[in-house]
């Protein structure tokens, strides 16, 4: 996402460029990171720890020159800071959850502060922030709020504050098949779309296939558990929060499998017989980006061997028809419903 159109990173710096907050010259601790020019205007390279478990936003912190860590290694780490910055998303566990572990970061006298769209919950945000340690202020700009804690001394409600950290935390889900959690996409059901590319899938399926936005595993257990000629199966993902669960989801399978955070849209290495996939067509942020599926369409195509196959699935009104029929020799439409179509793409060329 370009910095220009993240109101909600610039309006996280809002506090700093008023003048209602200083800016340490501690450490400080940036949980959902991204990159962009509000944060190259007031942290010093060395000072940011960014945390970031979206690889795109993760390369492009990298890109930058910042310090990016993974989520998975949080826990283990015990450092305190003067300032803890914020990004909250949507899903209000998964958020309660990320400011609980944030305020754990903050060292005695050090303010968190957090920012969100209005559309993203940024009322709830503020009254959840303020519910949990007390509120120091707030302000509004570019339709979104960014609020913050008073100097904290140990006064908030340690209680709360470890009862919202377990919130989304890893759980059984579909009578315990799967283990899931909130925030990442459909955490808690089989997404319809995803159930209908599944009822289309042959029980044919042999050799080394692999799966573009594998999520936490569904579309990947439900291949390996109908197709038995599989010997191998890449799951590309760029939510390592998710495929932290594939990973769970999937041990004992009889195939090889390999786990990989990865940006499709930036390519794939790999010949594939087969790809399954059921493409994101927006961005963590919300941001509506059918050019992610096409990417995803072309990137799949190129990765195919000759005769090799996609199975896809898609809203029915998104525009991938004329990027289907330019990169596949053969293209059909195997079923409709309820506002979802799979695809069936064979590349050209000799099987």
């Amino acid at each position: 996402m370009a910095a220009a159109q993240d109101a909600p990173l610039q309006t996280l710096f809002l506090p700093f460029a008023a003048g209602a907050l200083p800016w340490p010259q501690g450490p400080v601790f940036f949980l959902r990171a991204r990159e962009g020019w509000p944060l190259r205007e007031h942290a010093a390279p060395g000072q940011l720890a960014c945390v970031q478990s979206f690889r795109p936003f993760a390369q492009a912190l990298e890109r930058g020159g910042w310090d990016v860590r993974d989520e998975t290694g949080l826990d283990a780490a015990d450092a305190r800071y003067p300032l803890v910055l914020v990004l909250p998303p949507r899903q209000r566990d998964e958020a309660r959850a990320l400011l609980a572990r944030a305020l754990e970061r903050v060292a005695p006298g050090g303010v968190l502060v957090a920012c969100q769209a209005n559309n993203e919950g940024a009322r709830s945000g503020e009254s959840d922030l303020q519910q949990l340690a007390g509120l120091g202020g707030k302000l509004t700009k570019n339709h979104c709020r960014v609020f913050w804690t008073a100097p904290l001394d140990g006064g908030h409600d340690e209680t709360l504050r470890a009862r919202w950290a377990a919130l989304d935390a890893p759980r059984p889900i579909m009578d315990g098949r799967f283990r899931s959690r909130p925030g990442v996409f459909a955490w808690d059901r089989i997404d319809p779309a995803s159930a209908l590319l599944v009822e289309q899938l042959p029980a044919d399926l042999a050799g080394r296939g692999a799966d573009l936005g594998a999520g936490w595993g569904y579309l990947s257990a439900e291949v390996l558990a109908r197709c038995p000629k599989v010997t191998a199966l890449d799951l590309y993902e760029a939510e390592s929060r998710a495929l932290a669960l594939a990973r769970h989801n999937l041990a004992g399978s009889h195939a090889q499998l390999d786990f990989r955070w990865h940006d499709v849209t930036a390519g794939i290495d790999g010949r594939y017989d087969f790809i399954v996939s059921n493409p994101p067509f927006h961005t963590p942020a919300r941001e509506d980006r059918p050019d992610i599926g096409q990417r995803f369409i072309a990137v799949a195509a190129q990765a195919l061997r000759p005769g090799g196959r996609l199975f896809m699935v898609a809203n029915r009104h998104l525009p991938y028809e004329q990027i289907l029929n330019d990169s596949f020799g053969q293209v059909r439409v195997a079923a409709e419903r309820d506002g979802f179509k799979v695809i069936v793409g064979t590349r050209g060329g000799r099987a």
